[in-house]
């Protein structure tokens, strides 16, 4: 009987033609297990890029968050720094306090701050920020305190014009942005950009600090009296932190 064995290599050809046959057809079977496995792995990297790509939001916007708060804390680093600056030009004792509160009331202009009775604030002390006068304490509860601004319609504040000490009366129109002089003679030698400071007649606001700048002089030579407005110094709707100035004891200034 004639056999062959299975390493000669008269077959080669046979088998070689055989394999290039099958090769494809093992191909096209592996096909679906192939793109299933390559789907899984894609699935798999598009979930770990969405989980990642989700952390790094989550890190983003808490890092956003710490700018913001340091940026907040830096500014009112400076603003607090440029408050006790303004201490200087007070020249007495002085308490700092917080504006916790407004007085929602189209007419009248007034905040709350965070210091009462417990700290000796008393009424008609006089309240002043990194700018200028800012009001004077109308209110006195035992933790808190209610401030009338210079702008209220209500107030009025003495001055006098810094470049000639010229002595007139600032008051409140009720707009946070407008003081008008009163009873200012259309003689009276005054002209815009004059700088007002307070006069310290009356003895309850300190004398010399500033209060506004004059921004328009109106004369009608058939009134007596020129419209006379002023730009207040202080930042009457963005101060966050205010000085409470401690002059004389309480009621010798009232």
């Amino acid at each position: 009987m004639f056999t062959v064995e299975r390493s000669t290599s008269i077959l080669d050809p046979l088998r070689n033609f055989l394999v290039s046959v099958v090769a494809p057809v093992y191909s096209i079977a592996e096909l679906p297990y192939y793109f299933s496995g390559l789907a899984s792995e894609t699935l798999a990297s598009r979930e770990s890029l969405n989980a990642d790509n989700a952390k790094m939001k989550r890190r983003l916007l808490e890092l956003s968050q710490v700018t913001q708060r340091l940026i907040s804390l830096r500014e009112e680093n400076a603003r607090l720094r440029s408050l006790l600056g303004s201490q200087k030009q007070v020249n007495t004792e002085v308490l700092i306090a917080e504006i916790i509160g407004i007085l929602p009331s189209p007419v009248r202009h007034e905040v709350i701050v965070d210091k009462g009775a417990r700290q000796g604030i008393y009424v008609g002390q006089a309240v002043v920020d990194a700018h200028g006068l800012f009001g004077q304490v109308v209110e006195v509860g035992e933790s808190t305190s209610r401030v009338l601004q210079i702008s209220d319609i209500t107030h009025a504040v003495p001055v006098q014009v810094n470049r000639n000490d010229l002595r007139v009366v600032a008051a409140g129109t009720g707009r946070l942005d407008v003081l008008e002089l009163e009873y200012v003679p259309v003689t009276a030698d005054i002209v815009e950009g004059d700088l007002l400071v307070s006069s310290g007649l009356g003895g309850r606001f300190p004398r010399g600090y500033p209060v506004g700048v004059v921004t328009s002089v109106v004369i009608d030579e058939t009134q007596s009296f020129a419209l006379v407005k002023a730009l207040p110094s202080a930042a009457l709707d963005r101060s966050r932190h205010v000085l409470l100035v401690f002059s004389d004891p309480p009621g010798e200034n009232q």
